[in-house]
């Protein structure tokens, strides 16, 4: 794709089976704690979208071997920690990526300087800085924690740190400088979170104790423990797999399967909502793999009706509420989203940007600080109008949100710059127009 914005159009039914790109959330982690180990690593089904290939790139720089060895096939050879980089660490777009490798970075005795895109430069990190600095970080940059910056690992002291909100990647940032810490680190969750770390550090051999209290979640690392590499086949993400799924529901005669799609119960929100609009959404040939649940999922044309999503829900689908309010254009009655301010910190402040796009389409929305209602336009009787072309301030969910919205609305749909999709969903266009979308270039 270029840069050159990208439309979509009604056509016919989709159809067909495809595979989900894997897990981006998964792959971040298997470069980090590959790059953390001792020995090799070998992964299979790497997401080799923008935002995991610059995690790959910044483990060159902390003195770890990175090799592709075919389509999502990588191996990484550890020395068992981290080296300090010669040059600055770029990470793109990669909001996981770099919150996820300070933590790392954190626990060894060295110094390295962060960056990204115009994005990434204008994302919090102080959610992570901060308890990093309290185990013993310096941390020397712009203030309200924006990158640049500079991070001074090593000597750093046990912590046990409540989450003051519910975030897998403060998580994991903590718990990785834990690792390096004689007193390990404990963190405390209000609700649980995505628990690719915890499930990842125990296939390296880290030991990893998980306890549920009345006043939260408890997760325990020891300090001092060392990785051995492995075998990790990243499974489909849910992220991904949303968007034809959703374009299935919404496209009058579709039927599309999404195959290996990660199943963690802490990741399947949306397909949980979806359900409860009356989504006619069916699983199977459900197994594990690399200590995950996965399956396939099969999506058909269904009429959807308005819920209410329950605020705790969000932190298992903050990143699909984009697709969701797409869903519930199209559903009968009001969608109700609650709770989802941390949407407004993302790549994009996306509940402002999904209102605009869908009220420039005909479909009634009120924004709110940390909520977003949707009236959906009943779709057969009543379809999404469309016709609007959609300011994605470089989102890639939000371009792909929107250009799903136009394959069953009556005017096509249109986004400004959909090279961003590359960073999470490379292949995106090809996938669908594979299942029959009509997508392509702006005229």
């Amino acid at each position: 794709m270029t840069s050159a914005g990208l439309t979509a159009q009604r056509g016919g039914p989709l159809r067909g089976r495809v595979r989900a790109p894997g897990d981006k959330s998964v792959s971040h982690r298997a470069l980090i704690f590959g790059a953390l180990a001792r020995g090799t690593t070998e992964v299979e089904g790497l997401l080799e979208g923008e935002d995991v290939l610059r995690s790959a790139a910044a483990m060159r720089a902390f003195g770890a071997t990175v090799e592709r060895l075919g389509e999502g096939r990588w191996r990484v050879e550890g020395k068992g920690g981290f080296e300090e980089p010669a040059d600055v660490i770029d990470c793109g777009n990669a909001g996981t990526g770099v919150r996820l490798i300070m933590g790392a970075a954190a626990g060894f005795d060295l110094a390295a300087t962060f960056t990204g895109d115009a994005s990434l430069r204008g994302r919090p990190m102080n959610r992570v800085l901060n308890p990093l600095k309290e185990m013993g970080a310096v941390v020397l940059g712009r203030s309200g924690g924006r990158l640049p910056l500079t991070l001074q690992g090593g000597k750093l002291k046990t912590i046990s740190y409540r989450l003051p909100m519910a975030s897998a990647q403060v998580k994991s940032a903590v718990l990785l400088a834990g690792l390096n810490t004689a007193g390990g680190a404990q963190v405390i969750e209000p609700e649980p979170t995505r628990d690719h770390t915890e499930r990842m550090l125990r296939g390296f051999g880290a030991e990893v104790v998980v306890e549920d209290r009345d006043d939260g979640r408890w997760i325990s690392l020891a300090g001092g423990q060392s990785l051995t590499g492995t075998k990790i086949r990243v499974p489909g993400d849910p992220s991904s797999a949303a968007f034809p799924i959703v374009a299935a529901l919404i496209t009058p005669g579709s039927e599309v399967t999404v195959e290996g799609v990660l199943l963690n119960e802490l990741r399947t929100g949306l397909f949980t909502t979806l359900k409860e609009m009356g989504a006619d959404l069916t699983l199977s040939n459900v197994r594990i793999e690399s200590g995950e649940e996965v399956g396939d999922l099969t999506a058909r044309h269904s009429q959807l009706k308005g819920v209410e999503v329950p605020p705790e829900r969000a932190p298992s689908m903050i990143d699909e509420y984009p697709i969701l309010a797409v869903a519930a254009a199209f559903a009968t009655g009001a969608t109700y989203m609650r709770g989802i301010g941390e949407m407004r910190v993302k790549e994009s402040d996306r509940i402002a940007l999904m209102a605009a796009g869908l009220a420039a389409s005909g479909v009634g929305v009120e924004e709110e600080p940390e909520a977003l209602t949707v009236v959906g336009t009943g779709a057969g009787n009543h379809p999404v109008k469309g016709g609007a072309r959609v300011v994605t301030k470089g989102d890639h969910r939000i371009a792909m949100s929107h250009l799903v919205m136009g394959l069953a609305s009556d005017a096509p749909m249109s986004v400004d710059e959909p090279g961003m999709i590359a960073t999470s969903f490379p292949g995106f266009v090809e996938l669908m127009t594979g299942l029959g979308a009509q997508l392509g270039a702006e005229a």
